[in-house]
């Protein structure tokens, strides 16, 4: 079994700053896709950044410039740096991390979500 643990999350003002961080651990012998997704009161859950095993990176277009993605792979962590933050950042953010515990295949891990909110 693989579990995560994210920190990082809390109530900042309109154009602040917070760094989110997932820490997987447990049975792991490769790691790889570790992503961020998010999801605001009433609205799906989505993507907001993912970076692949050899740091390849994507963004959602609303963060683009302004959140960065990083991973330490001798950590097992995932970070996520929000800078420039606005209200409608405002939600869960949750990691997902696609681990291989033997074998080929990967499965998907969950962190149990980080309440991030922005206030105007």
């Amino acid at each position: 079994q693989v579990q995560l643990v994210e920190s990082g999350g809390g109530l900042v003002q309109s154009g602040g700053s917070l760094r989110l961080s997932c820490a997987a651990s447990g049975s792991i012998r490769d790691i790889r896709s570790m992503g961020w997704y998010r999801q605001a009161p009433g609205k799906q859950r989505e993507l907001v950044a993912i970076i692949n095993s050899g740091g390849s990176t994507n963004y959602e277009d609303s963060v683009k410039g302004r959140f960065t993605i990083s991973r330490n792979n001798a950590k097992n962590t995932v970070y996520l740096q929000m800078n420039s933050l606005k209200p409608e950042d405002t939600a869960v953010y949750y990691c997902k991390v696609e681990v291989v515990e033997s074998g080929w295949f990967a499965s998907p891990y969950w962190g149990q979500g980080t309440q991030v909110t922005v206030s105007s």
